[in-house]
């Protein structure tokens, strides 16, 4: 399956639909195109992995990367990944990647304070 990641948003916050495999070799364009929503200066970020089918440790390290770059510019990254999405979910849990950034079942929790 091909890698895309599409830029959107929903109640106004800036979301990155990422689809596809996010993997050692994926990795470097989400981190482009998250450095390219950034630098619109939003409050918070909001990464779509429900389209994404599967996650290595390059990927994750990558959105690990992403929320410390946020919080440095001010902003938040939330991550919403559907329980039922359970290649990454797995991966979320085996590296307790909810302790690093708000890890959403679906867009309905988007903006709501769910820090890590």
């Amino acid at each position: 399956m091909s890698f895309d990641v599409q830029h959107t948003a929903l109640r106004e916050i800036p979301v990155l639909l990422v689809t596809g495999e996010l993997d050692l070799l994926t990795a470097p364009r989400l981190a482009e195109e998250v450095d390219r929503a950034l630098a619109a200066r939003p409050s918070l970020l909001a990464l779509d992995l429900s389209g994404t089918t599967f996650l290595d440790s390059s990927g994750a390290r990558q959105i690990a990367r992403s929320a410390r770059v946020a919080g440095r510019s001010g902003a938040v990254v939330q991550v919403v990944c559907p329980p039922e999405n359970h290649p990454v979910r797995l991966v979320f849990e085996l590296l307790s990647m909810d302790s690093l950034v708000a890890v959403l079942p679906s867009t309905d929790l988007l903006g709501r304070d769910c820090r890590p």
